[in-house]
């Protein structure tokens, strides 16, 4: 039987986050205001075809496979993303300092989206924050350090859009703030997991001094719905 994480959207999208699935069976996708993210049971060309076909017109997605896919030609593939898809392993709940940790809300997604611009962690969109329990680190009033949750293929739970402003970085603020992500993650009887551009030497190397291992290589296709 495959693991949910093989396949981490589809089956947040059966799972713990089928309130905001859209689609059939075998093909899901996100309510448009919330993520770009897109479910295929197989990675098939007929679930491809089928995310086209039931899908609005210039709809752009991203989906994640564990293996290479040939992208059907109506579809334009603008990238694909090398990813590391880590696991929590660690022993013990953190018990980090939470001080000068704010929980975001609606008031602040401006701020929230400004600040995914600037560092570009993954897409996020007007009612991202509705995949839930945002935190953030204010310095001088304006949004310095953010994580947040994103897929929840329970009993899996993500942790997302995890950036600092450039202007902030060295600080430990995303140290601090992942702390407390894996913290409320795990009183809730459930387990963390991320994802990682293979590349990203620091970020990875963050993931695993706070108890992240590698589980498995992901890739992440970005493609867009072109007219026939």
């Amino acid at each position: 039987m495959e693991h949910v994480l093989d396949n981490p959207i589809y089956y947040a999208l059966t799972s713990g986050h089928n309130h905001l699935a859209k689609g059939i069976e075998t093909v899901k996708y996100y309510t448009e205001d919330v993520t770009a993210f897109a479910g295929l049971k197989d990675n098939s060309q007929e679930d491809l075809n089928t995310l086209y076909q039931i899908s609005p017109a210039e709809s752009l997605f991203v989906f994640f496979s564990k293996a290479p896919v040939e992208i059907p030609e109506q579809w334009k593939l603008l990238t694909h993303i090398d990813m590391f898809q880590f696991v929590f392993r660690g022993k013990e709940i953190p018990t980090a300092d939470t001080t000068g940790i704010t929980d975001l809300d609606q008031e602040h997604v401006a701020e929230m989206i400004d600040l995914v611009e600037l560092t570009k962690p993954g897409p996020f969109l007007s009612k991202t924050i509705e995949l839930s329990n945002y935190t953030g680190i204010f310095v001088d009033g304006k949004l310095a350090s953010m994580a947040g949750h994103r897929f929840f293929p329970s009993p899996y739970r993500e942790v997302s859009a995890v950036c600092t402003h450039p202007d902030h970085l060295g600080k430990g603020y995303s140290f601090k703030i992942l702390q407390e992500q894996i913290k409320r993650i795990l009183l809730r009887n459930e387990i963390p997991f991320l994802h990682v551009r293979n590349d990203n030497e620091a970020a990875i190397k963050l993931y695993q001094k706070l108890g992240f291992e590698i589980r498995t290589d992901m890739i992440a296709y970005v493609i867009k719905k072109e007219a026939l």
